[in-house]
Formats: C-alpha cells, structure tokens, sequence
C-alpha cells in the first residue's frame, strides 16, 4: 500500500516516516513489502490504512485540492478527523493501533463473524437479524448503499441471520473475511476500554464539518467529534446516510483517499448524479485534477 506514491512524492515518504516514528516501528516497510499476514492483522491493518490515506490527503492538499467537508468509513473517519485538523497525525495513528487491538481482543478468533447481505432492504435486513438472533448477538453493522448491507455478531448467529435473509429476498449472503465483528454489541468492551483514551486526547474543532457514522450528523467541535467516535466502536456505520446528508449539504464531487475504491463504488450507488475520484496511486491525480478542476 502507498509504495507507487511514496517513490514518487516526498510528502507521501515524510508521512510514512512520521507514522513510523509516532509507532516506534517501521509500519512503511509493513505497508510496502509485507508480509501480508502481518498486515492484515487488525492492529496492523488500522494504522496502516490511517497512514496511507492521510499521506494521500496529504499529496493533494500540496496541489491545492482542499474539502468542503470530509467523511470516513469506520477506520476512516479517524484519516478524515487528522485532515480536518481534529487531532494530530501521531496521536490518531497511536489510538487507532489501540483500537484495532482492543476490538480484537473484545471476541476471541472465530467466536465473531461478519456477512454481507446483498440485494435486501434494510428494514428487511434488521427483520432477519431480530428473528435469527436467538438470544446471541447479530444486528445490522454496515449500512453501506441500497441494496448492501453488512451484518455482525455471535458467528452461529450470523450464519442464522444470513439464511433468514436469503428467506426474505436478498440475492446473496457473503460470509466476510474479517477477524472480529465489528460495529455490534459485542464490541462494547473494546468501546469501554478505547473510550477515556479518545477522551484524553488533545483535539481541536475541526477546520471543516466532518459528517460521523454513528448519525450522519456533521460535527464541528472537537468535544462533539471524539464522541462520535467512542459510540462508533459497536454502533453501526450509516454510510448511506453520510453520503445523503454530504450530498443535502450541496456536494457534489467527492474524492476517495487511500487504499481501494470500495467507497467510490458505493458512491456511485447512493449518488447517482455526483461525481467521484480516487487517489491510491499515481494514476489517480489526473483524475483528481479533473475532477477538482
């Protein structure tokens, strides 16, 4: 991840080398070379999305592409606060380590499971999740777009909800390759122990309105921010609603920072009318460039 950009562009190495300083390893050599176990490791995981997005904000606020308002999935929402000025890059990718690390140790490996929920209604979603749920945890945890729906909790539970789902309609229930459940009830330990840590940290109100996940709702104090974020851990990320309220809020053109275009793509399915551009390499300039311009 970020390697093509880092070779590329100072500010992108500086970041990554800043990350590694604030963590006291070298997270860049994780990112760029692996190994991808490793990597894929929550803890890792967190930290190392966090590093290359904010790197990628970074390369683009040099040429002069700035935000109106910024938004962030899950882990993202922690990049979108460091560009908004909220809290210092050091900090945010120190916590984030923390909160990978919390989440996963909230359930042990294989106890939790997540499932997308394709071609469904959300109401209908809830509805499967209400009736599988047995006395075990599963609930709605990513409202992503019409139509994708991601659950969460107890893995039996899961497996239930799914079936249940594919009962009332839905085109398919995928399994998801994640290593905890998150976004459900069963993470309110690592939400416990996460909580006075975010509380602690030196914030700022932010340069521009970022939009949480937990109500869709802009925030625009420091205080009101490092709340959204504690109730993020188990409650569930209402993308779709983001997208809507940023979309009411008159934007139009939207930039994807990071790794992957999975928010681009689900973009595209809320907005039909918005335009949309991604930077996780080079070749996306342009494209920002244009889409800025």
């Amino acid at each position: 991840m970020g390697k093509a950009l880092a070779d590329a562009f100072p500010v992108v190495r500086d970041t990554m080398a800043e990350a590694d300083e604030a963590l006291g390893e070298r997270l860049s050599g994780l990112c760029f070379d692996g190994p991808a176990e490793q990597l894929v490791l929550t803890e890792n995981t967190q930290p190392a999305i966090l590093a290359v997005s904010v790197a990628c904000y970074r390369l683009l606020a040099s040429r002069g592409v700035a935000p109106a308002f910024v938004a962030g999935h899950s882990l993202g929402e922690y990049s979108a606060h460091v560009a908004a000025g909220t809290m210092a890059f050091a900090d945010a990718i120190r916590i984030v380590r923390r909160r990978g690390r919390y989440m996963q140790e909230a359930v042990p490996v294989g106890q939790g499971a997540m499932a997308a929920i394709l071609g469904l209604d959300a109401g209908l979603v809830a509805q499967a999740c209400a009736e599988a749920a047995q006395g075990e945890v599963v609930s709605p945890a990513n409202l992503n777009a019409p139509g994708q729906v991601v659950i969460a909790g107890a893995a039996s539970a899961v497996a239930r909800a799914s079936e249940r789902a594919k009962q009332l309609g839905a085109k398919r229930a995928i399994p998801l390759p994640v290593s905890a459940p998150f976004h459900c009830a069963l993470m309110r330990p690592a939400e416990a122990r996460l909580a006075p840590e975010l509380r602690a940290l030196a914030v700022s109100d932010p340069r521009v309105p970022v939009v949480a996940n937990v109500d869709a709702e802009p925030k625009r104090t420091g205080r009101d921010a490092v709340e959204a974020l504690v109730r993020q851990v188990s409650a569930p990320v209402r993308w779709e609603d983001v997208m809507r309220r940023l979309a009411s809020e008159g934007v139009r053109k939207y930039v994807e920072v990071g790794p992957g275009t999975v928010l681009t793509g689900l973009g595209r399915k809320i907005l039909k009318d918005a335009a949309f551009a991604n930077v996780e390499d080079p070749s996306g300039l342009d494209a920002v460039a244009a889409l800025a311009g």
